[in-house]
């Protein structure tokens, strides 16, 4: 049963989301343990890497030309589709929020069921993460904030914990054990750690459907403007990076396309205003359903 998951993870990535949506108190439930899933996550996907190699990748160029793609051009381009469509104060700083939020820590085990690199896309995700209390200052300032302010403390705090945690767990565990077993154990292990990725749409998707039931309408607005959103992230970095290859600008893309809503909720919390978590919500439906087109489009591009 396991084998079979793994084989079909990404159409399974969907599914959990529409599962979610469809049983919200499975979804609630499964909702607190998430930070617990992605650590988790981030700790298995590492160990499969070296260390030396992902430095290596973050000490590109490339890397960061990507992680103010997209941060800040997107946060740019959401300011001025919001004045065009005169979107409420509320729901701008939604979409600010998300256009600053740093990519999935589930990408690299995406990117890695893709076929692509997953290093390349880790490198990406930690570049755009390490951007974050920048990103995420700049899109607050667009909102009445009064006497409250980013809680620094508890960001930094979950940057040990999310990236240089695992990093330095990673590392220890390369320095200090045998090569060959852990290897072998690595070999078993790794092709499971994918199946994790299911409680992100599974837990996420919840606070949607939540706004689903009060005001079906709402809802649905809320549903196109993040399947905008996430055709907009991919399609314009595929564009950005087409130049370096298919697969770099697949890679781009859908670590693109894929945004880390629950790490900048943990970060800014109630600032982030009434409309960031049903936003985020409405976002795993078409982030996860991007796994599944990018398969097609790679083998599309190839014929």
């Amino acid at each position: 049963m396991l084998s079979f998951l793994v084989r079909h993870s990404l159409p399974f990535m969907f599914l959990f989301a529409l599962m979610g949506f469809v049983f919200p108190s499975i979804s609630l439930t499964v909702f607190p343990y998430l930070p617990l899933v992605l650590f988790s996550l981030m700790t298995l996907t590492l160990l499969g890497m070296k260390q030396s190699e992902l430095l290596k990748r973050l000490s590109q160029a490339r890397v960061w030309r990507y992680a103010a793609l997209h941060a800040f051009f997107f946060m740019g381009l959401a300011t001025i589709l919001a004045w065009v469509f005169s979107l409420t104060a509320d729901l701008l700083l939604a979409i600010l929020a998300v256009a600053a939020t740093g990519s999935l820590f589930a990408t690299p085990a995406i990117v890695k069921a893709l076929g692509f690199d997953n290093i390349e896309a880790m490198a990406m995700t930690i570049a755009t993460t390490l951007l974050l209390p920048i990103t995420v200052s700049v899109a607050l300032l667009s909102a009445p904030l009064n006497e409250l302010g980013l809680d620094w403390g508890s960001y930094f705090a979950r940057l040990i914990i999310f990236i240089f945690g695992p990093m330095v767990f990673s590392f220890l565990v390369h320095a200090y054990c045998p090569t060959a077993p852990l290897n072998r154990l690595l070999l078993k292990i790794s092709p499971y750690t994918i199946l994790l990725v299911f409680a992100f749409p599974l837990g996420l998707v919840g606070s949607f459907r939540l706004m689903f039931d009060a005001d079906p309408m709402m809802a649905l607005g809320y549903f196109v403007i993040a399947v905008a959103l996430c055709v907009v992230f991919f399609v314009t970095t595929f564009l950005v990076f087409r130049k370096q290859g298919i697969e770099i600008a697949l890679t781009a893309a859908i670590t693109s396309g894929n945004r880390n809503v629950l790490l900048t909720y943990s970060v800014a919390g109630v600032l982030l205003g009434p409309a960031f978590l049903p936003l985020a919500g409405a976002l795993q439906i078409p982030t996860y359903l991007l796994p599944v087109v990018t398969r097609w489009l790679h083998k599309t591009l190839l014929k």
